[in-house]
């Protein structure tokens, strides 16, 4: 399969879902996994809303490494298909990336009402965090029956 068709898969994919799944790491090296709806722009960034008090807002600031996944609910009759994804995340403090993250945002995941409250919340002020992914992987037995594995370097 092309590098464009399995790029376009992904896209397709990542339209199909809002929830994912992020993983961080504290500063000793342990794991942390949360769940945040997220937004994708067309070079497949990623965006996520969240309030900066969070653990995963909070070891974000201290290392920017992050993988996630994001996976369909599934039954076990079910064919499956999931993505995987590593790079790296920062919070957006510059008002034209926020302003792009917002636009991708709102509307898929919180309106624009929402969106204004939680970033004014003064006991979980909420920000935007970019993810670069740096690598996808997919999990697609029902494009890829054989079940290999497919990866996606982003240029």
């Amino acid at each position: 399969m092309a590098n464009t068709d399995l790029r376009q898969l992904i896209t397709e994919y990542m339209n199909e879902q809002k929830l994912m799944q992020l993983a961080t790491l504290s500063a000793d090296g342990a794991p942390w996994v949360c769940s945040v709806w997220f937004a994708f722009d067309d070079d497949l960034n990623i965006y996520f809303f969240s309030a900066t008090n969070r653990q995963h807002s909070q070891e974000i600031e201290k290392d920017s490494r992050v993988a996630g996944a994001m996976a369909k609910p599934h039954t076990v009759a079910d064919t499956p298909r999931a993505i995987q994804f590593k790079g790296k995340a920062v919070k957006l403090t510059n008002e034209d990336d926020i302003a792009h993250a917002r636009s991708v945002y709102e509307g898929r995941i919180f309106d624009a009402k929402n969106i204004d409250e939680l970033m004014v919340n003064s006991e979980r002020p909420h920000v935007f965090y970019k993810i670069t992914p740096s690598k996808f992987v997919m999990f697609d037995a029902v494009n890829f029956p054989d079940n290999s594995r497919r990866e996606y370097i982003p240029i």
